[in-house]
């Protein structure tokens, strides 16, 4: 699963009232993402959640390794960081701490 295994996001229960709507909760951090499910489906390509994680390097092979395409983004001075798409197309950006 990408965001459990690739990322290591702990996967969170949903609440049984929830449960039939589909989609799974995560834990990063401090922070929740709910990730859902909606027809007709269209990824999320400009609006975005952003991780702030400790070893960009890292993740970014890691990312690679399992065929997921990461793309270095310079635009903002001084800020590490890359942008990668979830298998269902939803953009992720990933910043150094």
């Amino acid at each position: 699963m990408f965001y459990g295994d690739l990322l290591g996001l702990e996967e969170l229960p949903k609440p049984a009232a929830l449960h039939v709507r589909g989609g799974c909760w995560f834990r990063a951090g401090g922070q929740e993402l709910h990730v859902g499910v909606e027809q007709p489906f269209a990824p999320a390509r400009k609006a975005h959640p952003g991780f702030v994680v400790s070893d960009l390097g890292q993740l970014a092979d890691r990312l690679r390794r399992a065929g997921v395409e990461v793309l270095p983004d310079d635009a903002i001075p001084g800020a590490r960081r890359f942008h990668a798409a979830d298998p269902f197309g939803n953009r992720l950006e990933f910043r150094q701490a």
